[in-house]
This record gives structure tokens, sequence and C-alpha cells, in this order.
């Protein structure tokens, strides 16, 4: 019989994964996948079933990875997802989430933009460290989305996005995330967008300040290739501020409608 045994085929007589595990490791920490789920039960070993044994605390190889985030994600989904690119306009308490959301769910390629550096009244919503103080947004989310997931590719653009240069920014990208904090910056992308990108899907945010009333925020379509998340009407002012738990849950919508819109066919 066949398997494929951290990343190369091999012949093998043994009957069940127990038996064979035994036979590789060298510890009893360590971690035994089996088709991409990471398990000690004992299982009958069937042709072409795949396995790799890694070393507790140990990072798996790029092969051994995306077997477990297909097994997780199912193998349909997580195959759309690593084929997809999605782009994040604004890396502030909305964009920052929403491109670790997408790189956690195995989306393969993320484009991210903004122009501005981390400030420490960015630190109560935002997916930052003090230790990122002073550090453009990009670089510093680039960063800590490599240390979640090595193999995904990530293309950052430090810059403010112009009537110049929207029209080339989006020209790879299947969706496009608005995570912007203030309205000029989301009026130019919302009113523009589609005059260069019309078959592109656009997902913006509007209305999540505050706190409480989780459930007012929610997920519509506007029109063909636009939607909008968030409640709609509470924008941020003096005594209504931004919220980390309220702005990650307009974050979720996008993410999530991101990859219902990638998956569904």
């Amino acid at each position: 019989m066949q398997i494929k045994f951290n990343g190369k085929y091999i012949d093998t007589n043994l009957k069940d994964t127990q038996e064979f595990f035994l036979t590789q490791s060298n510890s009893e920490d360590d971690v035994w996948i089996v088709n991409g789920f990471a398990t000690k039960e004992k299982q009958e070993l069937k042709e072409d079933d795949e396995l790799f044994c890694i070393a507790k605390n140990t990072m798996p190889p790029k092969d051994a990875l995306d077997s477990m985030m297909r097994a997780r994600h199912t193998p349909k989904l997580h195959d759309k997802l690593k084929q997809a690119s999605v782009a994040v306009c604004g890396l502030g308490g909305l964009g920052s989430h929403i491109a670790i959301m997408l790189a956690r769910s195995g989306v393969g390629r993320l484009r991210l933009i903004d122009f501005d550096v981390i400030e420490p009244s960015n630190l109560n919503r935002q997916a930052y460290m003090v230790s990122d103080l002073g550090r453009y947004k990009t670089e510093a989310l680039k960063e800590q989305i490599f240390s979640i997931n090595p193999f995904i590719e990530v293309c950052i653009h430090t810059l403010r996005i112009d009537e110049k240069n929207l029209s080339e920014l989006f020209i790879d990208d299947d969706i496009v995330c608005e995570a912007f904090d203030n309205i000029p910056s989301k009026t130019l992308l919302m009113q523009n967008f589609h005059k260069y990108y019309k078959n592109k899907i656009l997902i913006c945010a509007s209305g999540l300040a505050g706190y409480g009333d989780s459930n007012s925020i929610q997920t519509r379509k506007i029109a063909n290739n636009f939607y909008i998340c968030g409640d709609l009407k509470n924008g941020a002012r003096v005594g209504n501020g931004l919220m980390a738990p309220r702005v990650n849950i307009c974050a979720a919508h996008q993410a999530n409608l991101v990859l219902e819109l990638l998956g569904g066919e």
C-alpha cells in the first residue's frame, strides 16, 4: 500500500495509523496529522492517506499546514480561497482585523493599503501592539500575517488612495474591502470604484461606533457588486467613540461576506 508521509510517497504494509506513527515518531509529544486532522486515535490506514509527523511547537511545512487548512475549511472551499485575491483599504480597527481573519481563513493573496503609522490611540481597537508604535501599518500588519501563515502572498501599498491611483490598484483583485475611518476617503472609493471595476465586488462599512446593540450591525446588498456592513447610523462622535467589540463585529461581517462570495456558486 502506498501513502504520502511528510510530503513523500512511501510503501507500507502497516494496517493502522497508530502502528505507523510509532515507527516514525521520536517523541510522545510529536503531533500526528492524518488527512489534515491532528489525532492520535487509532484509524485504519488506507491507500493514498496523507500523514505528517511534526515535532510539537514546530512550524509545519507548507504542505502540512495546507493539508490541515483544507481539512478544516473543506477542500473545495479552501482551494477557492487559496486562489483568491482580496484588497483591504485602510488598516485600522476594521481593516487590520479583516486582513487577519482572511489570512486565518486561507485567502491566498492579500493587498494591504494604508498611508498611516501606528499611534497610541489606535491600540484600543486595532490589531497592533505597543512595540508597533511609529511603524507603518502596512509593514506591521504584513509581519503579523506572516507570523500566522508565512505562505500567504501579501502585497503592501503605503500610500493614500486617490483618483490617480484608484484606476490601477485593484486590477488583480477579486474583492475589495473599504475600511477607512474618514468620510472623504470612503466617499471617494464608493463613488468611483465601479467606474473602473464594473465587475468587481466592493464591500464597505458604515455605522459601527459605540458599544452594545450587536445585532443592529448587518450586511446589506445595496446594488450589484456593492455591499455595506454596519448599522448605517452610529458614526464616531464625541460621547460615541470607536470601541473594539463593535468595530470587530463589523469587521467580521465584512470578512465573512468575502468568504461567502468567494465560496458560493
